[in-house]
């Protein structure tokens, strides 16, 4: 195949995982790179899982991290229907291909019946070696087959799979795997019940017909590889087989095995790309959005969990990424799931972030905090947030920051009262008041080498006057320079401030 085609493939049965998240990154990377196309692929043919809004959320999440599609169900292109459900016909004309070709047979045995065969038989499959003791129709003679089809009777339609072979697999990242078509089962690939197909037809018939180059998807369906290349095989395919590529795994941040919500759960951090609200349970499960992760900062870095640029560079746009992407440079270990270095990477992004667009996120911030963004001018706003960004990690740390440029405190940090606040505090600050009073400009670098010398010429200690000035301001002695915020503020507000502060504070006693 020339040209670059791949696909993501999810199925709309929940919210999509973060690692779901991170193959979809991957395809989009090295589909840009090579000036191909990405394809969304709705795979909804199990229809006893199917959750309502689980596709709208896969659309959504892809639209927020900046994953653009080429062809999908929205997008329509020249090899629809995008949606499993709606390629029924095609299903069942493959499915005839495969039986006229003597490559699959009809099997009518019960899920009763199969369940009896396990339990009697240890580690039973359904294969070469038992296949002809099972109802089918290798097994039953014609006219028994037929007096069951006409009588409705359910069946499911399997794939021959004769023993003795060796299954050649070559992945772009493990190299050559070989399996034994002995332990392979006769898988499944339609359901009469629910005229639809299993995955693994469905999945090889749409790559095929939508011209997928290269099928790069988790380590967890490489066992699944075999049989598609036996399936290849059997449509007379073998010639246009996609190259494969199986991505490892993303693990838990600490101990062993696959990252799981239950992870995210018991260390506070997220799973899923936005906020889920399952609509059988009503559980709301936490989105990286709505935990306030910038969408940037979440491709930064899911696309170096499994992968690695051939340097040490560690922050790179979209762009970037797409330029630098190999799959020669993904992993074959498990990647841990290393969510504080997410934070980190928020961190950068955030203060990368132009300030107006940080202003228009933080308004969402002030209404849940009861403050009203209308009461304050965006220069306001943008300018408390420059003063205390650097210490954010995401947008909602800019208020714990910077709340008392918007509201001024009502309590003060006992801790501070009892280092920084004596009995000749309110004689001082009134003495400050009059200062600030005075001044004729209230700017930070006009006022500070003022409130500075009347400290010196008075003989007062610098530390207690200026940590009491902050406390009266802020309500504890933390922010950024003090003058900086009294120029924002302004001398109205920094001198009722202190006033307030005087009244309010009671020594505790002795």
């Amino acid at each position: 195949m020339d040209k670059v085609r791949v696909r993501f493939a999810p199925s709309p049965t929940g919210p999509l995982h973060i690692g779901g998240v991170r193959t979809a990154l991957y395809n989009y990377l090295f589909a840009k790179q090579n000036g191909g196309e990405m394809i969304l692929r709705i795979e909804d043919t199990d229809s006893q899982r199917f959750v309502p809004g689980a596709e709208d959320y896969i659309n959504e999440a892809l639209a927020w991290l900046g994953i653009g599609i080429d062809e999908g169900v929205r997008e329509g292109g020249p090899y629809g229907p995008y949606k499993q459900s709606e390629r029924r016909d095609i299903y069942r004309e493959h499915v005839k291909m495969l039986m006229d070709a003597g490559k699959v047979y009809m099997a009518f045995d019960t899920p009763a019946e199969l369940e009896e065969k396990r339990k009697s038989v240890p580690n039973f499959q359904y294969d070469a070696s038992t296949r002809m003791s099972m109802r089918n129709s290798l097994s039953l003679p014609t006219d028994e087959v037929q007096r069951l089809l006409d009588s409705g009777a359910q069946y499911v339609v399997r794939f021959k799979i004769e023993p003795g072979r060796d299954v050649e697999v070559n992945d772009h990242i493990r190299g050559k795997v070989v399996i034994k078509s002995d332990i392979l089962d006769d898988k499944v690939l339609y359901k009469s019940a629910d005229d639809l197909p299993t995955y693994h037809l469905a999945n090889i018939v749409d790559d095929h017909l939508m011209k997928i180059s290269h099928v790069i998807r988790g380590e967890e369906w490489l066992p699944s590889a075999p049989l598609h290349v036996l399936l290849y095989e059997a449509f007379g395919w073998a010639d246009t087989m996609p190259a494969f590529v199986h991505l490892p795994l993303l693990l838990k941040p600490d101990g062993k095995g696959k990252l799981s919500k239950r992870d995210g759960d018991r260390l506070g951090f997220p799973v899923f790309p936005l906020e889920w609200h399952d609509p059988k349970s009503g559980d709301i499960s936490s989105g990286y959005r709505e935990s306030g992760y910038l969408p940037a900062a979440v491709v930064n870095f899911l696309a170096l969990l499994g992968w690695n640029p051939g340097d040490d560079t560690e922050v790179m746009s979209m762009d970037e990424l797409i330029s630098k992407f190999s799959l020669s440079h993904c992993s074959k270990a498990g990647a841990k799931f290393a969510f504080e270095k997410g934070k980190w990477f928020n961190h950068v992004y955030l203060q990368q972030t132009p300030t107006e667009d940080l202003v228009a996120l933080f308004k969402n911030v002030m209404t849940k905090n009861g403050v009203s963004p209308e009461d304050f001018s965006d220069e306001y706003i943008a300018k408390a947030i420059d003063m205390v960004k650097g210490r954010a990690n995401f947008v909602s740390d800019i208020w714990d920051q910077a709340k008392f440029f918007f509201v001024a405190p009502t309590e003060y940090s006992a801790k501070d009262i009892r280092k920084r606040w004596s009995e000749d505090t309110p004689r001082l600050m009134g003495e400050l008041t009059a200062v600030l009073a005075s001044l004729t400009d209230f700017s930070s670098q006009a006022a500070e080498p003022v409130v500075l010398g009347w400290i010196t010429d008075n003989g007062y200690h610098m530390g207690n006057v200026m940590n009491a000035f902050r406390l009266a301001v802020v309500g504890e002695c933390k922010g950024p320079h003090m003058f900086d915020i009294t120029e924002l503020i302004g001398r109205d507000e920094t001198i009722s401030r202190i006033a307030k502060a005087v009244e309010a504070i009671k020594l505790p006693e002795a």
